[in-house]
């Protein structure tokens, strides 16, 4: 078994290295996929005129963004991610706007300045962390007293259709895929509120609250079945299990994402269910 150095090593340099690319490549249509979960956390959160926030795997900046409008000028938004490149967009987003600061970072090992935000945020930036007790420690070292927490999460696989359709769909094409273990770091890690509240409160938050959300996400982004399976392969865990496999196993594979996904096709659309926990704490 791993240690969580070594798991946390493998996080690190996967979103330093392609699977920041391959999300800095989709960058628009994620955006518009998952703006429902950003308004709906930052709606949660409440960020207010003049607050300090802190946004952990901010990626390409959508959220930074919408929380630098929340909380105005005369408020300071700092948005850190791993992944240069993703900060690299996000920067070209954000020319002009004077209250948004970028860190190139781990959130778990940064040095931050002590009891300098009012609030803690992320959209799927914290359930990547080999030793998440560690991180969250080290995050909550950067909030001032009676601060706010708040992140969005995605509930387990079966529970999330458009990522469990074309991962099974490839299943048959690929070698057998490993299980993740229960503390592994990955993007279903806090689906359980047992795990994520054990968590918070070994960092000394309070225990949190969870919100379920239900989402629609379209896969296709309006461009129809191909587009849609495209996508699908080239992002999360079908990603991950086409990882090195040869050309002409990735053609089938993509094949067979086409034809799991063609009952789901309206349209341009192919829309499917997700699921996510919107966390939230002191």
């Amino acid at each position: 078994m791993m240690r969580s150095e070594e798991l946390h090593a493998q996080q690190i340099a996967a979103w330093s290295g392609d699977r920041g690319a391959a999300f800095l490549a989709h960058q628009e249509q994620l955006d518009r996929a998952l703006e429902p979960v950003a308004s709906a956390a930052i709606a949660l959160a409440a960020p207010r005129t003049g607050e300090s926030v802190l946004d952990v795997g901010c990626g390409c900046g959508a959220t930074t963004l919408m929380l630098a409008d929340a909380v105005g000028s005369v408020g300071h938004v700092t948005g850190l991610d791993v992944s240069a490149a993703m900060l690299s967009r996000a920067r070209e987003r954000a020319i002009g706007i004077s209250h948004i600061e970028w860190v190139l970072a781990d959130a778990a090992s940064h040095e931050f300045t002590t009891g300098s935000h009012d609030l803690l945020f992320s959209r799927f930036g914290v359930m990547f962390f080999g030793d998440p007790v560690a991180a969250f420690t080290n995050l909550r070292r950067g909030l001032r007293p009676g601060c706010r927490l708040v992140f969005a999460c995605w509930r387990g696989l079966d529970e999330n259709p458009w990522v469990r359709v074309p991962f099974q769909a490839v299943l048959d094409h690929v070698p057998p895929q490993p299980r993740p273990g229960p503390d592994d770091p990955g993007p279903n890690s806090f689906a359980d509120r047992d795990r994520v509240t054990r968590i918070l409160t070994a960092a000394g938050f309070a225990a949190p609250q969870f919100t379920p959300l239900a989402v629609s996400i379209d896969l296709a982004d309006g461009d129809g079945l191909e587009a849609a399976a495209r996508q699908a392969v080239e992002l999360g865990p079908t990603r991950g299990a086409l990882e090195g496999q040869p050309e002409a196993v990735r053609a089938i594979a993509t094949e067979a994402v086409g034809e799991a996904l063609w009952p789901h096709l309206v349209g341009g659309t192919v829309v499917l269910p997700g699921a996510v926990w919107l966390v939230s704490s002191k």
